[in-house]
């Protein structure tokens, strides 16, 4: 089994895909900003594992996508802790069947790297990859693999933390669905107001992106954390697949590997 890990900004996901299909096995969440030692990392990753019914013996690969390069360093040591080798670790000059067609492509992240891998792949058409986590970004990737560039925006938590950090008497509140956009109550005001702001943001900007673009059929698919809260309710995403990036990271391992 090839243990897949994407370290963003404010999470940390960690996936297990089965070998020679993109099946997932599990996943689990962890908070990225919380300071860990290559020997913490190790003790939480063989707690997940074991909560799993994984044993190390069970991995036959571990690959990294970070845009943090201080976790990079460190679960880059507890990965060749667990694994006896060095993990594979994913960057710009990865040597990968894409191009970044970019002014700056050094600077691209691993996480939009492998998107527009994975979309290359599971897709197989131009595709408009709107990734909802701590930021929200929409990469703009051809049928052949070309990542031709993007957007990026705030993304949905910021908006909350915002207001809860600028404003004496707005509460904090968890981002949800409303029923309603006419809230009633302060904390429903400020749900329908983050939550229908995204909403918008995202067919809003997709549809300035197909304007500009001027691509035929282009497939528009959502991906990140809050994919299953805003996807359904944009009414320009064809498909909502959350773990894109990591079933991405696990194409780019066989890839590296060979």
């Amino acid at each position: 089994m090839e243990l897949v890990i994407d370290v963003g900004n404010s999470q940390t996901v960690i996936g297990i895909v089965d070998p020679g299909t993109l099946d997932l096995r599990d996943h689990w969440r962890v908070s990225t900003p919380i300071p860990r030692t290559p020997d913490e990392y190790g003790l939480l990753l063989g707690s997940l594992l074991r909560d799993g019914g994984i044993s190390r013996d069970d991995l036959t690969m571990a690959v990294l996508g970070s845009v943090v390069p201080s976790a990079t360093r460190v679960l880059t040591d507890t990965l060749e802790q667990i694994m006896g080798a060095a993990p594979i670790v994913v960057d710009a000059q990865s040597p990968l069947p894409i191009r970044l067609d970019v002014d700056e492509p050094l600077t691209v992240g691993a996480d939009r790297i492998v998107n527009t891998l994975a979309a290359k792949e599971m897709y197989g058409r131009d595709t408009i990859a709107v990734d909802l986590g701590t930021a929200t970004t929409f990469d703009c990737i051809t049928a052949e693999g070309v990542f031709v560039g993007g957007v990026i925006s705030q993304g949905l938590e910021s908006g909350l933390e915002w207001l809860g950090r600028k404003t004496a008497k707005l509460p904090r509140v968890e981002l949800t669905p409303p029923e309603r956009v006419i809230g009633r109550r302060t904390e429903a005001c400020i749900q329908s107001g983050v939550f229908f702001s995204a909403v918008d943001a995202v067919d809003g900007i997709v549809r300035r992106i197909l304007e500009e673009w001027q691509r035929d059929s282009v497939y528009v698919v959502a991906t990140g954390g809050y994919a299953t809260t805003v996807g359904p309710h944009a009414e320009t995403v064809d498909h909502i697949e959350p773990f894109l990036t990591l079933f991405g990271l696990a194409l780019a391992g066989r890839f590296i590997r060979g």
